[in-house]
């Protein structure tokens, strides 16, 4: 029986994708550096942040410190304007607590920017546990992050399913042993959620409630 739900954020629940990229392209304009384009950027989301610089553009490895402070600084005023939930998630949130399940995140950025997001968007009451990148050393797709929310809900993997759009989440899920969701409407497409076989794809939010009856 399923009793835990864990949830990335970008691209699973909330659509950053535009603030990301619109934030990083900022960042490297500042820097006097190569801007990178939407397509490369969007293909690191879901890494935690040092990593989106170091392999979605052309910062060179002493100057990625400065990309993150440079980034996070923008973050608020260029970024933060453009995030939206994704169709149905208060409500489908709503009904999976009304179900009692516990809903938990775990995600690569940090715990204050998860922290305020959720308070912008609304939603930070349907979460009983939250687990940001530095809460770990070893970031997705290690399944620390898992294993560590499992830790505090007192959660087995047989009774648990991490929901992600990209592989980083799936293979996070899947090396703590749990069974996974991929999320076409993220930052990845169906043939790469595909590739690394999660237990169920789907296209909207609500259709999370067929899988958890």
């Amino acid at each position: 029986m399923i009793r835990n739900l864990i949830f990335d954020f970008d691209g699973t629940l909330a659509d950053t994708t535009r603030g990301i990229i619109l934030c990083t392209q900022a960042t490297l304009r500042e820097m006097g550096l190569p801007v990178a384009a939407d397509e490369r950027i969007q293909a690191t989301i879901g890494l935690p942040l040092r990593r989106c610089f170091e392999l979605g553009t052309d910062t060179p490895e002493e100057r990625l410190d400065e990309a993150v402070v440079t980034y996070r600084r923008l973050f608020d005023d260029i970024a933060v304007p453009c995030v939206t939930l994704f169709e149905g998630v208060p409500q489908t949130l709503q009904i999976l607590r009304d179900r009692c399940l516990r809903l938990a995140i775990a995600t690569s950025r940090s715990g204050a920017s998860l922290e305020m997001l959720l308070r912008v968007l609304g939603i930070g009451e349907h979460f009983c546990e939250l687990a940001a990148t530095e809460a770990v050393e070893h970031p997705k797709p290690a399944p620390d992050l898992t294993l560590l929310l499992m830790e505090r809900l007192g959660a087995r993997p047989e009774e648990t399913i991490v929901i992600g759009d990209t592989i980083f989440d799936l293979q996070m899920g899947q090396a703590a042993g749990c069974r996974v969701c991929g999320v076409t409407f993220g930052n990845q497409t169906r043939a790469e959620l595909a590739a690394v076989r999660p237990d169920w794809i789907i296209d909207r939010f609500p259709q999370l409630l067929e899988i958890v009856q």
